[in-house]
């Protein structure tokens, strides 16, 4: 039985109607009984009933509804429910020698956010309902129009995908634009950039400029280095940021970090 319960537009929620995309969404994290499962959001449990038939080794729900919350308890007493905003969930915390996987309906307000905290701060399989166009600019590749800051960043740490579009019509209230269900993988650990705090830097230096060449971009950094750099990767200073594709940021990186802004 779903619950019952007003949508708050200050919350930014939209709950999931349609139980075949819900088993759909699920069934892409490959559940198993060596999984511990967290569902962000789950709001009235259109998602929640599906995991848990899924069978996890645990599932926990972050809600920041108050009222949902103990909703959320009393429908699925198997569940661990955590009233707390995801923004604040300390998902560093998680111990790594478990297997996570992560999903969501994400409001739209706060879901680069959360994607993007999640992505470097913990290692985990991640199911994630969003806005379209956030969808495409997760997923994008370098050189297209949709490829930007956060695009590079998930990138950096996660293997993404695209999973499927879907319409506004399936959702209470319905919101005016589509969604996507996107998937993201993290990447070994020695394949991560190690100067997290650096690399987001330039990352969002470069695209606040996006529509610059290379060149004007990083003019008070050109050096010998860059410049043997850029020659090696194929990249000239004519160029724009999206031309480059993540690993080539974090070699980027490495050759203007001692002059780059903390």
């Amino acid at each position: 039985m779903q619950i019952n319960h007003r949508a708050k537009k200050s919350l930014g929620q939209n709950f999931l109607q349609d139980a075949n995309i819900a088993r759909k969404i699920v069934d892409s994290l490959r559940i198993s009984s060596e999984d511990s499962v967290i569902e962000i959001g789950p709001g009235q449990g259109a998602l929640t009933k599906f995991i848990l038939e899924a069978g996890p080794g645990s599932l926990t729900l972050i809600e920041k509804d108050r009222d949902l919350a103990p909703a959320l308890e009393a429908e699925f007493p198997e569940a661990e429910v955590v009233q707390q905003d995801a923004l604040k969930f300390r998902w560093e915390d998680l111990d790594p020698a478990k297997t996570w996987k992560i999903v969501g309906n994400l409001p739209y307000n706060v879901a680069s956010k959360i994607m993007w905290d999640v992505a470097f701060k913990c290692r985990a399989m991640c199911v994630f309902m969003v806005q379209h166009e956030v969808g495409m600019r997760i997923t994008a590749d370098p050189g297209s129009k949709k490829y930007g800051a956060i695009s590079v960043w998930v990138q950096s740490f996660c293997h993404t995908d695209y999973l499927f579009k879907v319409p506004p019509t399936v959702f209470r209230p319905q919101p005016k634009v589509d969604s996507a269900v996107i998937k993201f993988i993290s990447l070994p650990e020695n394949e991560k950039p190690v100067d997290i705090e650096g690399l987001a830097g330039l990352v969002k230096y470069c695209f606040q400029y996006r529509r610059k060449q290379l060149g004007k971009i990083l003019k008070s950094f050109i050096s010998d280095q860059v410049l043997e750099w850029a020659e090696k990767e194929g990249i000239t200073l004519a160029d724009r940021p999206e031309a480059l594709s993540p690993l080539q940021f974090q070699g980027l990186y490495k050759c203007v970090k001692n002059d780059f802004p903390s």
